[in-house]
């Protein structure tokens, strides 16, 4: 469903030309991660949604043919909710959701939430050990 077509402008445009039977799903999807970080910028990065946090992308998602996906799945997401995430498919840094399946909002936001906390912490770190020069 991204690939091979024309570049999206908004997030809007992006669930408005996938499949009818998606758009419900993706705007879920959506809900779940602006309720979760209200503070995010929304915008189109690589033809995907992305969710941004002080200038940098933390959270994006995508629609495909019999899943939609979570981006990134860290290391530290896919620990941290190790046993919500059992039933679906984690593979490098992706996590598939079955289209056919109810969309997990409460684990959607959950993730999301610990996404901004990871960006929020790696901008402390970037601020507490200044590069050398």
């Amino acid at each position: 469903m991204t690939m091979g077509g024309s570049a999206f402008h908004s997030v809007d445009e992006y669930i408005a030309r996938q499949p009818e039977a998606v758009q419900g799903i993706l705007g879920r999807v959506r809900s779940a991660i602006r309720k979760a970080m209200p503070q995010a910028e929304e915008e189109i990065s690589y033809n995907i949604p992305a969710y941004k946090l002080r200038n940098r992308a933390v959270l994006y998602f995508a629609a495909w043919k019999r899943h939609y996906s979570l981006y990134p799945a860290t290391e530290r997401v896919a620990a941290k909710f190790k046993d919500e995430l059992a039933p679906y498919e984690i593979k490098k840094g992706t996590i598939r959701f079955p289209l056919n399946q109810p969309v997990p909002t409460k684990l959607i936001g959950s993730i999301a939430k610990f996404r901004a906390k990871e960006a929020a912490g790696r901008e402390k770190a970037k601020a507490v050990t200044p590069k050398e020069r």
